[in-house]
């Protein structure tokens, strides 16, 4: 996959976010482009915004494997092909209390989307890219659980452990065949300072019906990022706001240099990581989840601040 001109990719969450800037990455590399999200406004105006003959939106809803098989025909049926598939739809649940009060549609609907859905995209592609004996597979994790999990935010990096795992097993199980398909984990960051202004902040946007919690809070997601800032200007931080370009960049080095890992190197979540490595050798009470994190509702209360 060193020459990604004229493939053909599938980016799920395509509509905004890492999802959209994965697909303008893939655009200008010279790829096709099928961009499939469930929220078909937004996702008709992205398409529109992008203004290219090689991208195309279609609604796709991940909980679904019929959807993600309707979306992989499209793609073959308009672009003839289709070489890469980044399992990227994710969303935040917007759960309250602690993680024994979480309601259990948030954590139906966040293992719903966020897991069985990069199931259901293996499903639904890794036949074709077998069989074709080419192809990636780009999983999107989070270090939320990939390194180690921010515990106050309890399902979502329960998911993302799950998915880093997922695909660390299915990179084995295609070298163990001998495929030239190959698979990534990314784990979105960026070398500039600051967060990554992704949907993921929007807590309980687009919840289906299904998934209602018959609380006066079903239809009014929160916007996660607007509460950090505020907590972090109370604290005498500003926040500042990394570019997703950086976030596409490494997919787009992952596929094609065949990065398993596709993430930056940073301090913080290295020193994390080995903080993890040196409690479960030596057996020792995960002290490393104690420190506060503004990003955290509650941590303004917590930190007496």
């Amino acid at each position: 996959m060193k020459d990604l001109r004229g493939k053909v990719a599938v980016v799920t969450g395509g509509a905004g976010g890492i999802g959209k800037a994965i697909g303008e990455a893939m655009l200008a590399e010279g790829m096709k482009v099928v961009l499939a999200d469930i929220v078909e406004d937004q996702l008709a105006a992205t398409v529109k915004e992008l203004g290219a003959e090689d991208v195309i939106g279609v609604r796709t809803d991940v909980t679904s494997f019929d959807s993600l098989c309707a979306t992989r025909d499209q793609a073959l049926k308009r672009f003839g092909a289709v070489h890469v598939i980044c399992n990227n739809a994710a969303v935040g649940a917007g759960a309250k209390g602690h993680i024994w009060e979480h309601h259990l549609n948030d954590w139906k609907w966040s293992l719903e989307v966020n897991v069985i859905g990069v199931i259901n995209g293996m499903n639904a592609f890794l036949p074709t890219l077998v069989a074709q004996d080419e192809g990636h597979v780009v999983n999107t994790s989070s270090g939320n659980g990939a390194y180690f999990p921010i515990s106050s935010s309890g399902i979502y990096p329960v998911t993302k452990a799950a998915v880093t795992t997922l695909t660390e097993c299915l990179w084995g199980q295609l070298r163990q065949i001998g495929s030239k398909v190959s698979a990534s984990c990314l784990l979105p960051s960026s070398p500039t300072p600051g967060v990554l202004a992704t949907g993921i902040w929007k807590a309980g946007a687009n919840r289906p019906d299904r998934y209602l919690r018959g609380d006066p809070d079903d239809n009014k997601p929160r916007d996660a990022l607007a509460e950090y800032q505020a907590r972090a200007k109370a604290a005498g931080q500003e926040v500042q706001v990394a570019p997703l370009t950086d976030v596409a960049a490494l997919c787009i080095d992952a596929i094609r240099e065949d990065h398993f890992w596709a993430t930056y190197p940073l301090e913080h979540q290295t020193h994390k990581l080995r903080a993890r490595f040196e409690s479960m050798l030596h057996r020792t009470p995960p002290e490393y989840l104690t420190e506060v994190n503004l990003m955290a509702a509650g941590a303004k209360e917590r930190s007496g601040g």
